[in-house]
């Protein structure tokens, strides 16, 4: 019988561990986050991370590997379609798109601006792909001047709609993301619906913290919907309610930030519960990966390799903590997308079997069907476990 009660599961979000087998069919081959991101600074160094075998999965200059990992390591390859934070969290909790998610490399058809115009009560402006930062340079001025708020989308499946906080106050900007949710169906079921606000002036744009995403429920049942069905307690931190489209979940936490997530996180580990928290660090993407900033990006894992020498600090005999994440966004590649790569899986605590090599997995869905098993609450339908290669059956 497993010891492992609380199981917390931390999402880097954009911080890839190599190519995924299919990145070429991406244009993505070569692509490799963690790796990459060492080099272009001359080295980072990651010592609690390194530690529990970081440095085994996959070249990080500064952190080598472990002869003796204080935890289990592996890899964990992309099957779903697609490469965005949608499909990826959905696989880690085991639910496996088939079909990628309509994008836009076009821009969205004009019927179906005009039928969003007329549900919302708002003109737009824009609509066409562009970077977060760019677009509200270059048409920031204008929506202030216009009151039209800005439609953009990128290479992902979004439907992002930019505004100034003065102009379109938040509720609103809210309440025009969730009818463009309402209508955005069958074809056009993007995976999610952006609000993406800013404040200042001219010249001097800068997005806030209150980023909104209004996410399709996840196409068929997840590890999150097993455990509340199953009685067990199902937290999310940071953007998981957005990415499960509330699902699932028997409690929220809505940080904007690594550091606020990172907090939270702490603040849940004093807490009594049964089941999983599920933490989604989003900085690494959002903030470092699209604009190519390796500096950023890896004072972001500087971070929560700090934050995860208090995490050890404070871990019960029955918690385990594991790492993953959702897609790479490797910052020293060409473009500002995502990047098709596998991503790191670390796995930690007193339940977990030191020293486990789990090699690359065939899908980040084991991840889901490990944690299924673990708690009594499978299967899925997708995912191979893993758990008793790491003690925990």
């Amino acid at each position: 019988m497993s010891t492992l009660k609380r199981a917390i599961v931390i999402v880097l979000d954009g911080v890839g561990a190599g190519a995924n087998p299919d990145s070429a069919a991406y244009g993505d081959e070569g692509a490799s986050s963690l790796e990459h991101c060492a080099q272009a600074i001359g080295g980072l160094e990651l010592p609690n991370l390194g530690r529990i075998g970081l440095g085994n999965i996959t070249p990080i200059q500064g952190t080598p590997p472990q002869e003796q990992a204080l935890g289990a390591f592996g890899r964990l390859n992309e099957a779903a379609a697609g490469k965005d934070s949608v499909a990826g969290h959905w696989e880690l909790m085991g639910a496996v798109l088939q079909r990628p998610l309509p994008t836009y490399p076009q821009a969205f058809p004009a019927e179906l601006v005009a039928a969003f115009e007329e549900a919302s009560g708002h003109k737009v402006i824009g609509n066409k792909v562009a970077s977060g930062t760019e677009i509200i340079k270059e048409l920031g001025e204008e929506h202030v001047r216009t009151g039209r708020p800005i439609l953009y989308t990128s290479a992902d499946s979004v439907f992002q709609i930019a505004a100034h906080q003065e102009v379109i106050p938040l509720e609103e900007l809210y309440r025009i993301c969730q009818v463009g949710r309402n209508m955005l169906t069958g074809e056009n079921a993007v995976g999610r619906v952006i609000a993406r606000p800013f404040i200042g002036t001219p010249g001097n744009f800068k997005r806030t913290e209150h980023r909104r995403d209004f996410a399709l429920e996840p196409v068929g049942t997840t590890l999150l919907d097993l455990l509340k069905e199953g009685g067990r307690d199902v937290i999310g931190i940071g953007k998981i309610e957005d990415l499960f489209a509330g699902r699932g979940l028997t409690a929220r936490d809505h940080t904007e930030t690594n550091r606020e997530g990172m907090a939270a996180t702490l603040r849940w580990l004093e807490r009594d519960f049964y089941g999983l928290l599920f933490v989604n660090l989003v900085e690494f993407d959002m903030l470092w990966g699209h604009r190519r900033d390796s500096q950023g990006y890896a004072q972001a894992l500087r971070d929560v390799d700090a934050w995860f020498g208090k995490v050890q600090q404070v871990l019960r005999p029955e918690d385990a903590i594991f790492f993953a994440a959702d897609h790479g966004v490797d910052p020293t590649y060409r473009g500002t997308d995502h990047t098709r790569e596998c991503v790191p899986l670390l796995a930690y605590g007193k339940p977990i079997r030191a020293g486990v090599d789990l090699g690359t997995r065939s899908s980040m869905a084991d991840l889901g069907q490990t944690l299924a098993e673990n708690f009594g609450v499978g299967p899925l339908a997708a995912g191979t476990s893993f758990a008793r290669e790491i003690g925990l059956a």
